[in-house]
């Protein structure tokens, strides 16, 4: 199973336990990232030991090479000796040492293998951190714009707010109650025209015209009298 799989089925359990427990988002996103985290050193602790094991292959490799090189000037001595028997013996020997040689070559090969392996898990893993805590701000600004939002929606939705709505409605009704009773006290009562309020400015004109004159004969009789007396 491959990092990112692991890495994947760690975070999805973990996810599923915070959903069941109606935990905030914010609180899975610092999960995520935690989880990451707590992947990428487990995985630098694996190339550690990786890296460690290949330097023991590879010392293992120089010996068991220096063997081998042994092994083939022995067994040019020996022949040089005309000892073939030794000669023979000595190239038996090189053969098990070579054998040797060549599976822990495999290994370091391996090994190299793996190291590559972790390093692309490395970089990809550091990538995707990254990511995750450049988007992490703006999640979670979303998030408590959205809650503040829902809050308001819930308010807006209350039953508290229906009751205020209720009363401000009946007060509404109340005030075009009165309203339609003051309505309909002017029901039934004749109305003017026009001509009859002209004619009432007229007949007030004329009054003011006749108390004016009554005024100015008063006003002579007065003056009459007094020269008389």
């Amino acid at each position: 199973m491959g990092v990112f799989s692991r890495l994947s089925d760690i975070i999805n359990a973990n996810i599923n336990a915070v959903l069941e427990k109606a935990e905030d988002p914010e609180k899975i996103i610092r999960l995520m990232i935690q989880e990451m985290e707590d992947t990428l050193v487990e995985v630098r602790t694996s190339a550690a030991k990786c890296i460690a094991e290949r330097k023991q292959r590879q010392r293992a490799l120089s010996r068991l090479e220096k063997e081998v090189s042994d092994w083939q000037r022995k067994a040019e001595l020996a022949l040089d000796k005309d000892r073939d028997d030794l000669a023979r013996a000595a190239l038996h020997e090189k053969a098990n040492v070579q054998k040797r040689h060549d599976a822990v070559a495999e290994e370091v090969g391996l090994l190299e293998d793996h190291l590559q392996q972790f390093n692309d898990d490395i970089t990809r893993l550091q990538q995707k951190l990254q990511d995750a805590k450049n988007r992490q701000r703006t999640l979670v600004m979303r998030h408590k714009h959205a809650s503040t939002k829902l809050k308001a929606s819930e308010q807006f939705h209350s039953d508290k707010l229906d009751d205020v709505l209720f009363r401000f409605e009946s007060a509404e009704r109340r005030i075009e109650d009165i309203e339609a009773r003051g309505e309909a006290m002017e029901i039934g009562r004749p109305q003017r025209h026009a001509g009859e309020e002209i004619e009432d400015l007229e007949r007030e004109d004329e009054v003011s015209a006749e108390l004016e004159a009554l005024k100015q004969r008063r006003g002579k009789s007065k003056s009459a009298a007094g020269q008389t007396s």
